[in-house]
């Protein structure tokens, strides 16, 4: 029976073309299938990751400064650059926006692109309809009565939808929509750094651990032993207020005992893995310790490490909430989701304040857990392999 053979394709100049390298190996293309199989994983990985992303533009979309200004044929950036209010005719060292002064002027010799929320999160609210904290502007019968407090009116030029308080304001007459758009920013970033860096610390330790094994596995693990005991949460407090707060010093002080986590994950993989043949072999052909560890034991040790992560995630950004809604969390005046949640409780008048903390956390944990079920699933070896 003839076999017909597909004969190689060549280029121009004669050559056999190379083949492209799948940008995934044949392993983790499994894995993503595994991943996506989980829908609910899959589409929360995708709105999380919008979300974030939108927040990393927070000063584009929530501001008190315009994006671009076109003043007497220059263009101008205010939301990157503090420009002085004497390059408008005023005498201040930061422009106001805001101001009518400033305003007019701007018109009258050119255009202003603001961003759709005309707030930052420090931004006071002049014209709040009611007392602070006033509420969402949906709540409102009539624009008569959100622009009641306008120079103009109805017919005022800063009566805008952009302007209005969709969310309601706190007790300071912020906008809350700008503070949890920048309170979800804050969160993720610092949960997501604090959890690279944790990684990097439990990772390192715990493969040390495993690896050496003896009197270094035996050291190393009363130690931790020792600090697993202590009282995270007391100390957590305590450090926070004697040190002046700051986003790097809660980070720096969070990191000294989160990194605990990973050690006991990353030691036991590599104390199964470190006889393996193949460890053994590289030993025998002189290969050193630290390119057998980090190179050869620890891709393996890692498939249990990551599906660990977006639960350490969740966790750091919980830690945070709690120390912000405590008062010994980030800086007064801070965008923080925690604190948002302390002025509902202090102004159980004002719902919304509560409200709309709470449903920024339970949506962005919610997401991360979901998002956890699904990398379990597709690093779980029965379904990989099977």
């Amino acid at each position: 029976m003839d076999q017909t053979v597909d004969e190689p394709t060549f280029g121009r100049d004669g050559a056999i073309p190379r083949r492209r390298r799948p940008f995934l190996s044949p392993l983790n293309q499994r894995r993503w299938q595994n991943f996506k199989a989980n829908r609910r994983g899959y589409w929360s990985l995708w709105l999380f990751l919008v979300l974030f992303v939108l927040s990393l533009f927070a000063e584009i979309i929530a501001n008190d400064r315009p994006i671009l200004v076109s003043y007497k044929g220059e263009l101008l950036t205010p939301v990157f650059v503090n420009y002085p209010e004497e390059k408008f005719g005023g005498f201040l060292a930061r422009t106001d926006y805001t101001d009518p002064f400033i305003q007019d002027e701007i018109k009258a010799n050119g255009w202003m692109v603001w961003p759709p929320i005309r707030y930052s999160y420090r931004t006071v609210n002049k014209e709040v309809p009611t007392t602070a904290p006033s509420k969402p502007a949906f709540m409102f019968d009539s624009r008569e009565e959100l622009c009641a407090r306008y120079a103009g009116g109805i017919d005022d030029p800063n009566c805008h939808w952009s302007n209005f308080n969709w969310l309601g304001t706190d007790d300071q007459a912020r906008d809350v929509l700008a503070r949890t758009i920048y309170g979800f920013r804050i969160s993720v970033l610092f949960g997501l750094i604090l959890t690279i860096a944790s990684a990097v610390i439990g990772v390192t330790a715990g493969a040390i651990q495993g690896y050496f094994g003896g009197w270094t596995d035996l050291i190393f693990q009363r130690v931790i032993e020792i600090w697993s005991s202590i009282p995270v949460l007391y100390i957590l407090l305590i450090m926070a207020a004697v040190l002046p707060p700051g986003f790097w010093v809660l980070l720096g002080i969070m990191l000294i005992f989160s990194w605990v986590g990973f050690v006991g994950i990353v030691r036991a993989e590599f104390l199964r893995a470190r006889n393996f043949e193949y460890v053994n072999a590289a030993r025998a052909l002189g290969v050193s310790n630290r390119t057998i560890m980090f190179r050869h034991l620890l891709p393996n040790a890692m498939v249990a490490t990551l599906t660990f992560l977006p639960f350490i995630l969740n966790g750091s950004i919980t830690t945070l909430t709690s120390l912000d809604f405590l008062g010994f969390g980030l800086p007064p005046g801070s965008a923080s989701l925690g604190e948002l949640i302390l002025q509902g409780k202090n102004n159980l008048q004002a719902p919304w304040l509560g409200f709309s903390g709470f449903i920024v956390i339970s949506i962005m944990l919610s997401l991360l857990i979901f998002i956890g079920e699904a990398t379990r699933d597709a690093f779980d070896p029965r379904k990989t392999f099977g």
